[in-house]
């Protein structure tokens, strides 16, 4: 055998055994209530079942992370008996932290933070001491009491007309919409309610708001399968559009009945107005002439801004503030403000360019390691769907993906400065191209490209998007980070052979998580036997 021959076996073997070395962790997700005793109990049956079947991780992710300087010694005592529990058990506990795009628990502590969109320059006339939004578009359905179908600008043959309202019976899983053009100004923020009624309805009735580039909300109405008439409300801002089309309807829908009726829209005023030096809010003269708050007019405040049904939640609607003035009556104001969105079920974002933002993160980081001393964070840099619009984000000149880099580069540096030489892992969707890394997402001003720069190589990755797989597999490996695959999802356990298909093609993955998003640990030992089936 020839020397090239002899490197050649040594190269192959060296690999062979490389792989045999380092069989893949078994990771498993854990969301939980620690401050609750009962999650407890219940965690320590789930580490003995997950240790029996060969589970070496635990990604521990709970809501009161963010407010550990608010937890009494009960909860800590529970923290302790989950270290002690996972010691036991031979499971490395991976704490999750910095909640930056699901933000409730961080806003908790200030809901000012929350990032927020601008209205400009809406028209405020004063009477008898108070300033309140006279709107200089009017807008309106036609037909918004759905009485002449006629009088909508089209609509799906699934939706008939029915005693005055708009009615959808067993569609079957044809689309069923009726929609409305309206003209709007921009940058304003309009309140949309309607009237919903459904009996034994299985769908998903909806309100979307589209303009040309895209959904301007993205919310749940909640609508229940069987209930008798309520009304629901979406908000949302026109930002640069003068246009767009509102659709009432169900995209998913199969059997039942739903109504529509009552719908009505209307321009609104310093709803969810947000007050922080980073998101000002200016009021001026119809001629341009400055007011200065505290002497030509009252301070304003939202006193539901992001506190019902407690702090870091935010309404969709409800009464918004006035402006109190001492100013003649008819006089005309011009006000510019940023106000909180949502997004499904009240998803809301803290604002990454705030000061106050990063000494929440940096606290945060000191809190959970005091707590959990663990060997590596896990950030939950997730799904960031309104970004880059308040005056803080603004006045820094940079792209989306600037600032969200900016952002996770600074959570890598806090990390390390508290636990020096521990592993940072983060979700994947947000740096990868082949996911929410781009340009027209949710409500993000500007482009995401270049997220991924805030990453060094040694900050692992948890890939988690089954059909791009392959490509997101080889983007994170071509940039030299390890990553651990975050499978399951509450699918097929057999799933996860596909995920190690394409694993086997790239360099540097180390494991795979059994991520179960509705608390489904049934098939907890199935998918450890598939894993540790496939060779690896």
């Amino acid at each position: 055998m020839n020397l090239r021959r002899l490197l050649c076996l040594a190269l192959l073997l060296a690999g062979s055994w490389h792989a045999a070395a380092a069989p893949l962790q078994l990771w498993i997700y854990c969301p939980s209530n620690l401050l609750v005793d009962k999650n407890v109990d219940e965690l320590a049956t789930l580490f003995h079942r997950a240790s029996a079947a060969g589970y070496t991780h635990v990604l521990l992710a709970d809501s009161k992370f963010a407010r550990l300087g608010d937890m009494d010694e009960r909860y800590f005592r529970n923290v302790a008996r989950v270290k002690a529990l996972a010691a036991s058990n031979h499971l490395e506990i991976v704490p999750a932290l910095f909640p930056i795009g699901y933000s409730n628990d961080l806003l908790s502590h200030d809901p000012n933070l929350v990032e927020g969109l601008p209205v400009t320059n809406a028209l405020f006339v004063v009477h008898a001491g108070v300033a309140r939004l006279e709107s200089e578009l009017p807008v309106a359905f036609r037909g918004g009491d759905f009485s002449d179908l006629k009088r909508w600008d089209w609509k799906d043959d699934t939706v008939v007309a029915d005693a005055g309202t708009a009615r959808v019976t067993d569609p079957r899983g044809r689309p069923a919409r009726i929609v409305a053009r309206l003209k709007l100004l921009p940058f304003h923020q309009y309140h949309l309610s309607v009237r919903v009624k459904t009996q034994d309805f299985r769908g998903t009735p909806e309100v979307k708001v589209l303009a040309p580039k895209g959904d301007l909300n993205f919310d749940y109405l909640k609508v229940k399968p069987t209930q008798d008439w309520q009304t629901h409300h979406v908000v949302f801002n026109s930002l640069t559009n003068t246009a767009v089309n509102v659709y009432f309807g169900c995209w998913d829908g199969t059997t039942g009945s739903l109504w529509w009726d009552d719908a009505k829209i209307e321009e609104v005023g310093l709803l969810n107005l947000i007050r922080r030096d980073g998101a000002p809010l200016t009021v001026k003269r119809d001629d341009g002439t400055p007011l200065a708050e505290g002497r030509d007019f009252a301070r304003v405040a939202d006193p539901l801004m992001g506190n019902h049904p407690w702090n870091g939640e935010y309404d969709v609607y409800h009464e918004p503030p006035t402006i109190k003035t001492s100013l003649p009556d008819g006089t005309r104001l011009r006000v510019s403000y940023y106000h909180a969105v949502t997004v499904y079920d009240g998803q809301a974002m803290i604002c990454p360019s705030e000061p106050r933002t990063v000494e929440l993160l940096r606290d945060q980081a000191r809190r959970m390691h005091a707590a959990w001393g663990a060997k590596g964070y896990f950030m939950s840099h997730d799904e960031i769907r309104v970004l880059n619009w308040c005056y803080a984000c603004q006045r820094r000149g940079l792209d989306a993906g600037t600032v969200l880099a900016d952002n996770v580069r600074t959570c890598i540096r806090i990390l390390r400065d508290v636990n020096p030489g521990g592993r940072i892992y983060v979700w994947s969707d947000m740096f990868d191209p082949n996911h929410n890394a781009h340009d027209n997402y949710y409500l993000v001003r500007g482009n995401l490209t270049g997220s991924w720069e805030g990453l060094d190589p040694d900050v692992i990755v948890v890939p988690w998007y089954f059909e791009k797989r392959d490509a997101s597999l080889k983007w994170f490996a071509d940039r030299g980070h390890r990553q651990v695959i975050a499978g399951y999802y509450d699918a097929a356990p057999e799933r996860v052979r596909d995920w190690l298909a394409a694993a086997k093609q790239v360099n540097g993955v180390e494991g795979v998580i059994y991520t179960t998003w509705e608390h489904k640990y049934a098939d907890l030992e199935r998918f450890a036997e598939i894993v540790r089936a496939v060779p690896w």
